[in-house]
Parts: structure tokens; sequence; C-alpha cells
């Protein structure tokens, strides 16, 4: 029964993550496979490597100091590089492999976040029991609010600053960003990492410096998101315009491709009034009217005949549907 509640209890919350994360992606939706392929990353191979690396890292503390000792050191100084590089190796594929989906800078920080919540799940529900075999109950009901609710976001905060660095990367034509901003990232999340275990471990008045380090980051990242969201609105308003010229789509499609509320009632429209293939349809125009603003604006930042390529098709795949949603 615990065991079940157990997993219940880290489950359920990271459902509610994991749909808040994905509905923040308002223009252009990240691919489901590459979503979920980043969260099985961070829940799979990176717990069972972290598990084996911070023991191994950890040993030697065991062996020339007492328990307590070398707890704390494996947990303030051992687990946090461990946690992040393994979490930071699913988004480095994505950045070699698959890195035409960044886009944005808020694309590094939905596939981070991802990682994150898919490593966080899994943790918390090994933490959970061995609080419950450890301490009881009552232990066991403080650490799951603590642990799920109140620091919840943690792992996806961590870990959503090295996407960001990566994604930063990606669109800059500045060659000393282009390698500074992966390591910024990275050591962001490192640090962060390390403030929260270091404060959970102190305790005392360092509790005040755990929930500013970890909710003043979340803030922080808010506020990035919503900067990332502007920003996002202003290369689809800048860089399609001209598109309007050219015929691949109507004035009156570009002005709703500018908003994510009109885009919202213009495909529930067209589902009341043409059914499902409409809805459908008009999903991927719009889709596809945002990767081509991004694709154009990446073109304008770093020239070369991968974007150039990449810009002619989705011009042609939006002028194809613009008939089929007007």
């Amino acid at each position: 029964m615990i065991i079940t509640l157990s997993i219940l209890a880290a489950v359920l919350p990271t459902v509610l993550y994991v749909a808040l994360v994905y509905w923040i992606d308002r223009y252009e939706k990240e691919p489901k496979w590459l979503l979920a392929a980043a969260f099985l990353w961070g829940a799979v191979p990176s717990i069972v490597a972290a598990f084996v690396l911070n023991t191994l890292f950890s040993l030697p503390f065991y062996l020339i100091g007492n328990e307590a000792t070398a707890e704390f050191v494996g947990s303030s100084l051992v687990a946090p590089p461990v946690e992040e590089s393994l979490k930071a190796m699913a988004l480095l594929g994505i950045f070699f492999l698959w890195r035409h989906e960044l886009d944005s800078p808020l694309d590094g920080i939905i596939y981070g976040a991802m990682v994150g919540m898919g490593f966080a799940m899994v943790e918390n529900v090994f933490y959970f029991l061995s609080v419950y075999q450890a301490e009881g109950v009552e232990a066991w009901q403080i650490n799951i609010f603590m642990r799920a609710i109140v620091f919840g976001l943690n792992h996806a905060l961590f870990t959503s600053l090295t996407g960001l660095g990566l994604a930063v990367s990606r669109l800059t034509a500045n060659r000393l960003t282009r390698y500074a901003a992966p390591v910024v990232g990275w050591s962001a999340a490192v640090f962060l990492h390390f403030l929260h275990n270091f404060s959970a471990s102190v305790g005392g008045a360092f509790c005040l410096a755990l929930l500013a380090g970890d909710w003043g980051g979340v803030l922080l990242l808010l506020v990035i998101v919503v900067w990332a969201l502007a920003q996002e609105r202003r290369w689809i308003k800048e860089y399609l315009a001209d598109e309007v010229a050219q015929g691949t789509l109507t004035a009156a499609q570009y002005e709703i491709a500018c908003s994510t509320w009109k885009r919202f009632g213009h495909r529930w429209s067209l589902l009341l009034e043409r059914g499902p293939a409409a809805y459908l349809n008009a999903y991927r125009f719009y889709h596809r009217c945002s990767e081509l603003a991004y694709k154009k604006r990446h073109q304008a930042t770093v020239q070369n005949t991968h974007n150039n390529q990449l810009v002619g098709k989705l011009r042609q795949e939006v002028a194809y549907l613009s008939p089929l949603v007007s």
C-alpha cells in the first residue's frame, strides 16, 4: 500500500508539472516523442547512473570519515555536478542530433525541465520509501509535501538552466557566447543544486537560503519564460510580415498567427464548422508559420545553406496549407 501511495505521490504532481510546461510553449509545440525521450532519459538512465556514480565518488569519504560527514559531502559536493552532467547528456543529444528543434531560448528551458521532472519523479519514489522505512508515516507525509509540492520543480529548474545555455549557444552568432553559454548554464544548474542540497543538509537558518534559492530561481526562470514568449511573438510579427506580400499567407492569417488566442479561436471555429481534419490542418499551418518565422530569424543571424533550405521548405508547406484553412 505504501509503495503504491508513494508512486502516486510522485507521479501525480509530475503529470501536472509536465502539462504546465507543455502548455507554456504557446507558439510552436516541441515534438511529443522528443519531449518523452527527454523525460525518460531523466527518469531511467540518469537515475541509475547517478546512483552508481554518487556511490562511487562518495565511497572514499565513508572510508576516511564518519557517515554523517560522508553523506554531507556526497549530497553537497558530489551529487550536484554528477546529476546535472548526467541530465545534460540528453540535452547535448538534442543539441547535436536535433538542433533544428532548438528555435528559441524557451525550447531549451522546456527540454531541460522535461529531463529534470523525469529525474525528480523517480528519485522522489525512492526518497518517500526510504523515509517511511526509517522514520514512519508522519515523516513520510512531510517528505512528500516538501519534495513533491514545495520543492517539486527543483530538478526542472536546475536542468532547464543547462537547456537555456545550450539554446542560447545554438541561436547566437557570437563565437564567445556560443562556447560560454552552455558552460554558464550548466554551472548555474550545479550551483543552485549545490545550494539546495547544502542548505537542506545544514538546516536551521539555512532553510531561508533553501527557499530563497529554489523559489527565487523559479521566479527568475518564469521571467525568462515570459520574455522568451514575447520575443517569439516579435519574431513572428517581424519575419512573417513579408510572407503576406509574397502570397505565402493572407493578411488575415498573418494577424491570427501573431496571437495565440486568435489561433486557438480559429482552430476551434474550424473544428465546429468543418470537422477534425480542418482543425488539424489549422494546427499544422500555424505551427509551420511559427517555425518559418524562427528559421528566418536564425537565418538572419547564422547564414548557411541548411538554414536556407529549411526556410524554403517551410515556406512551401505554409503556402500549401494556407488555402486549406481560409
